[in-house]
């Protein structure tokens, strides 16, 4: 049931493909305004890369919290998939469906945008052959997830609520920091030639201990919801 209900999701994402792609063409802009902004210096863009991405990674996610269940809800068919499969299935297949099309995007897309904030040469303006690129990538890569699950919570519990997307974002945000932090830290430690292997267990324990709880939480919350 769980595939098929994954199915679903997507398929309404691919029908309303223009709105799967304003976070991402979101994501983009933030990031590439930084450089006209403040300053096109490649060593002070490197220092403020971390911070940039990250932040812009978070508002293109809560960006697109709005796409969980205000058409289903509205339309009356989350009542119907919440009797026909178990709540929590439901919003385990909303989560992973909206990170394959929100946030899946931003970790791929990401390399362009280090590029252009010059995460792949070193101080002295020589291009690395490895570079950070990968790390940060990988850092998005497990803090993304845990965006999309947090902000599943906030939309569930605000079902109904009229202008909901200030509510989830007062809910979510503090929510939002410690990935943030953490997230940030794993670009900082690369690019400062240190250690960075603690932070990147910290984004995989916040992934996990989200994968593990959140799901029964968003669901609960669905069927209180709709009742």
């Amino acid at each position: 049931m769980f595939i098929t209900l994954l199915k679903r999701e997507l398929m309404l994402a691919r029908r309303n493909w223009v709105a799967v792609l304003i976070p991402l063409f979101f994501f983009i802009m933030v990031v590439s305004l930084f450089p006209f902004a403040v300053s096109p210096e490649a060593e002070f863009l490197r220092q403020i890369a971390p911070g940039v991405i990250w932040v812009s990674a978070l508002l293109a996610t809560l960006l697109s919290l709005d796409f969980f269940y205000r058409g289903d809800y509205q339309d009356g068919s989350l009542e119907q998939l919440l009797i026909m499969s178990s709540p929590t299935q439901v919003a385990l297949s909303k989560v992973v469906a909206h990170w394959l099309v929100t946030g899946l995007p931003l970790v791929l897309v990401s390399p362009l945008l280090a590029g252009l904030m010059h995460l792949n040469y070193s101080p002295d303006g020589i291009l690395l052959e490895r570079g950070h690129t990968p790390i940060m990538m990988f850092s998005l890569l497990l803090g993304t997830p845990s965006l999309c699950l947090l902000g599943a919570i906030g939309m569930s519990l605000s079902l109904g609520a009229s202008r909901n997307g200030m509510l989830v974002a007062v809910m979510i945000l503090p929510l939002y920091v410690p990935i943030l932090i953490f997230g940030s830290a794993v670009i900082t430690a690369s690019l400062g030639n240190s250690g960075y292997n603690a932070q990147l267990a910290i984004l995989a324990a916040i992934l996990l201990f989200a994968l593990t709880l959140t799901p029964f939480a968003i669901g609960r919350a669905l069927k209180v919801a709709v009742s």
